[in-house]
């Protein structure tokens, strides 16, 4: 049965279905993949769904190809999408590298597992965090978001194809397998278009527009394939006519700006939440699913007396280092559970001015316990 409007109302149903809903919302009308568990519902709901809105689902023949096929349909004017898990989300690492240097608007979901390797492919795990931020080779800065909730896989998946679309980058929404696969109410709101952000549009007429030149925010305007504007796309260093400048200046100017496109706007970019930390001693730093999990720790912590506050990390790349800092200096140290061996915590570690960082690991196929966390917060309060 064809149906021409995204969804509207509330809903109970997985994060993976919220995630497809959210980039419906946000315009997607192209999404390329290949089935890997757990974010093959992601999949299985943008199959369905984009043919009744006139868009275009294409299984690939695996997770490199995915990554081609979305940044040629953005080249082409779509707002276009895939999803994965670890190991493809190792194979896309590659491409991934090249929609950066080519400067292409995208949105790539990691629902992620326990690994390394297959690992537990039906279980949780937070082990590509880091990865996310240094999966490709060279220099180059990347977007990052982390939702907690299927509400948020839905709020959040629009979020990253407006911050796609306003920088001109792919955006990673690493979810995991428990914010995945639980079911939840999630309530799909009408998305007004002034909600939306859409790339920019060259204004110069095409004898005129350079493909490569950035307007003041470090962002180039976009011409899209086959409206008449003479452009040339390569993954090499390249001028800003597109094409190839292999030279130490060239690759100065150019890899200098795909960097500071991001690091000078990090203000818009960064989401944190905050819970009890305007007064807290203790700086519990969590994100996805694991941050859930400490909120209730928190709240036990506080009860018992303890003066400690949740900072939530929403966006996980660029990392919040300033208000890290911020709290630094009012708390005595911090408490970082992470679904790995310690990837955040060394970042908090970091940007800690020197104050204690300790890290409350597990090794993935469940999740933290609440009295864990909390009696890590006891011990080093003690």
């Amino acid at each position: 049965m064809a149906d021409s409007s995204v969804l509207q109302g509330q809903f109970f149903i997985t994060g993976d279905e919220a995630c497809a809903e959210g980039a419906i919302s946000a315009g997607c009308r192209f999404f390329a993949g290949y089935p890997i568990t757990p974010a093959s519902e992601i999949a299985e709901r943008m199959a369905r769904r984009l043919p009744q809105i006139g868009g275009v689902y294409v299984q690939m023949e695996d997770e490199i190809a995915s990554m081609n096929a979305i940044l040629g349909a953005s080249w082409a004017g779509a707002k276009a999408m895939t999803a994965t898990s670890g190991p493809g989300f190792s194979l896309m690492m590659e491409n991934l590298g090249l929609g950066l240097m080519l400067e292409t608007p995208c949105v790539v979901v990691n629902v992620q597992r326990a690994g390394p390797s297959t690992g537990l492919p039906t279980m949780v795990g937070q082990g590509d965090i880091m990865q996310a931020r240094w999966g490709s080779h060279g220099v180059y800065e990347i977007i990052a978001i982390s939702p907690s909730s299927p509400q948020e896989m839905f709020d959040l998946t629009i979020a990253a194809f407006n911050l796609s679309e306003k920088y001109r980058v792919p955006v990673l929404v690493m979810a995991d397998e428990t914010v995945g696969h639980m079911s939840e109410k999630v309530v799909i709101r009408p998305v007004k278009p002034e909600q939306l952000v859409e790339r920019r549009r060259p204004t110069k007429p095409p004898g005129k527009y350079l493909p490569y030149q950035p307007d003041a925010d470090l962002v180039p305007p976009m011409a899209l394939a086959g409206e008449g504007y003479r452009f040339h796309v390569t993954g090499l260093t390249h001028d800003e006519r597109g094409y190839p400048a292999m030279t130490a200046a060239a690759q100065e100017k150019l890899v200098r700006r795909l960097s500071d496109k991001i690091r000078v706007n990090r203000n818009d970019i960064i989401q944190v939440e905050e819970v009890g930390t305007e007064d807290a001693d203790v700086i519990v730093c969590a994100y996805g699913i694991t941050a859930r999990v400490a909120r209730r720790a928190v709240q036990m912590a506080r009860a018992e007396g303890i003066s400690v506050g949740l900072l939530r990390l929403i966006t996980v790349w660029p990392f919040p280092e300033d208000r890290v800092r911020e709290l630094s200096r009012r708390a005595r140290l911090f408490v970082v559970p992470e679904i790995n061996y310690g990837q955040i915590a060394l970042e908090v570690e970091r940007c800690a001015s020197g104050k204690r960082t300790v890290l409350v690991p597990h090794m993935g196929g469940g999740m933290h316990l609440p009295q864990t966390i909390l009696e890590a917060i006891r011990e080093v309060v003690m």
